[in-house]
């Protein structure tokens, strides 16, 4: 079972050398991923690597550990469709692929959200702005 290591306890030292190695590779896209990691781990954010043959799957109290949802929520997104999963008799299992795929949304959503919101603000104001002028 491998260990887990948080960004905190990830020295700066360390994270230096890793962009060091980055910036060593000869290859751009492993130079880019270096750097990204880097980058994550200075910024504190968890950074998970998954290996091994096949793709590994999660509980669905395993997924809402990760996404830091309840269960419940997990369970009524897994009855919506939202996320993907197959049954192990009649235990639910959901691939990490799909996690991710569903966190990849849910950002994108937020980003879409966050965007109509600050054009409703702008909108709203030049309106008010209008009536105050016709006042």
């Amino acid at each position: 079972m491998p260990t887990l290591h948080l960004p905190s306890d990830v020295p700066s030292v360390d994270v230096a050398a890793v962009e060091q190695f980055a910036q060593s590779a000869t290859n751009p896209d492993v130079r880019d991923l270096f750097l990204a990691i880097a980058g994550l781990l200075r910024d504190g954010v968890d950074v998970v690597a998954v290996h091994g043959i096949g793709t590994p799957t999660l509980t669905p109290s395993e997924v809402a550990h990760r996404l830091g949802m309840s269960r419940t929520h997990v369970y009524k997104l897994l009855d919506r469709g939202e996320i993907l999963f197959h049954r192990v008799g009649r235990d639910r299992r959901i691939a990490m692929e799909d996690v991710i795929a569903f966190e990849v949304r849910r950002q994108r959503e937020k980003a879409a959200l966050a965007e109509v919101f600050s054009h409703r603000d702008q909108t709203h104001s030049a309106a008010v702005d209008a009536i105050a002028d016709l006042l």
